[in-house]
């Protein structure tokens, strides 16, 4: 986690979002990229050159006005030893932030979220769903100011040993660069409903499958798992939720619907997404 991206628009989630980059960039020894995107509205072929003269002329004044903003900002949340790089682009948010990701080969997007309403309301606007299912790289949103240290991360899992060793890799890695205490955690419900007996015998067996250390196994018993997952985390005070996702197909196996929506709205915890795709390369 060297090279750390904040989508920021100036909003107090966003500020979260880059003091928590700021003390991950500080733990790791590396380096904040704070990218500001003024996204231009739709126009037809035929008024290509307005457009064109338009981002000329805002880009000028981005770089007067918004690079200011940006730099007080910066000025005032600091972190010793932490290099910040500021950009400023104009464009479609979640190309531009997706092929920043790529261009300056990223590790970890961080995002503030004002967890109101769903993915759709992430501070830099409806585009940031598509960054959460499309992101080569996790994605860990912030809401509140976090002070730290993470000391519990929370990781429900449906216990499938297929196409998990990259996300397994991932979340051991943010395990250990935490320091903190795993909690695998499966919610039983009466749709996927299995005794007790044989979830502790899966439970042993994916651990020791996937070799995790400082952890313990949970059951937890709920009608629905986005409400198991919010009460289980609520319940051990919790710190950072990991979940795998699987893209368009919405967020991790066990979820359907809206339910990582409502997991993201409903606890305070940090929340770590990373999309799981089958055959990406490790």
């Amino acid at each position: 986690m060297k090279k750390i991206l904040v989508p920021f628009d100036f909003s107090k989630p966003a500020i979260n979002a880059y003091q928590f980059a700021l003390n991950m960039a500080a733990q790791s020894e590396g380096a904040v990229y704070l990218l500001h995107i003024i996204e231009l509205p739709s126009l037809p072929n035929t008024m290509m050159s307005p457009v064109r003269f338009m981002e000329e002329s805002l880009m000028k004044e981005a770089k007067e006005k918004i690079q200011k903003k940006v730099g007080e900002i910066v000025t005032r949340y600091q972190a010793t030893g932490v290099k910040v790089v500021v950009k400023v682009e104009l464009g479609h948010i979640a190309k531009k932030i997706l092929s920043y990701v790529t261009e300056n080969s990223i590790d970890l997007i961080v995002m503030g979220s004002h967890g109101a309403r769903g993915l759709r309301e992430y501070v830099v606007g409806s585009n940031a769903e598509k960054i959460v299912r499309s992101s080569p790289v996790p994605v860990l949103i912030v809401k509140d100011h976090f002070k730290g240290p993470v000391k519990d991360i929370v990781f429900p899992n449906t216990l499938d040993t297929e196409n998990q060793e990259d996300l397994i890799k991932h979340v051991k890695a943010l395990q250990s660069f935490f320091k903190a205490h795993l909690h695998i955690l499966y919610v039983n419900t009466p749709v996927n409903f299995t005794s007790d007996t044989l979830t502790i015998e899966r439970l042993h067996a994916f651990t020791k499958r996937f070799a995790f250390k400082d952890f313990t196994i949970n059951i937890f018993n709920h009608w629905y798992e986005d409400q198991g997952i919010i009460q289980f985390t609520n319940s051990m005070q919790a710190d950072l939720i990991v979940m795998g996702t699987h893209g368009r197909k919405g967020l991790f196996r066990l979820a359907s619907g809206s339910m990582a929506e409502d997991v993201v709205n409903h606890v305070k915890a940090l929340i770590w997404t990373y999309v799981m795709k089958k055959g990406r390369k490790k």
